[in-house]
């Protein structure tokens, strides 16, 4: 999911990179972080955790310019069919993902996949 340049220049404290990102039609966004796993940004995982987001996904790896990366996934059931958010719950849970990311310093742009990314 992340394309991660390198691992010696953080957007806040023990983040790396943060994409926010849909699988088409594009109502329903995971969060998406490169982290350090030597300096977890402690206070965004419990903030996203206080939000309703679950961490679905965690794979650490050493990165080509050998620092360590432990890349995290989280999402949030809705309440539409598969459940995907429907219009209210993806403007309230995009609020609380900028809050969340806007506290340490972080400005998001969201993002849809494409098909062969999003079922790759």
């Amino acid at each position: 999911m992340l394309f991660l340049k390198s691992t010696t220049v953080t957007k806040a404290p023990g983040i790396y990179e943060v994409d926010i990102a849909a699988k088409p039609p594009g109502k329903t966004y995971g969060v998406y972080m490169a982290t350090d796993p030597d300096n977890p940004p402690t206070a965004v995982l419990e903030a996203l955790q206080a939000a309703g987001f679950v961490q679905t996904h965690s794979s650490g790896y050493t990165h080509k310019d050998r620092g360590k990366v432990l890349d995290l996934h989280f999402q949030k059931d809705g309440t539409d069919l598969f459940k995907g958010w429907k219009a209210e719950e993806c403007e309230a849970n995009m609020a609380a993902i900028n809050k969340v990311f806007g506290d340490v310093g972080i400005t998001l742009t969201p993002r849809v996949m494409s098909l062969a990314e999003a079922y790759a």
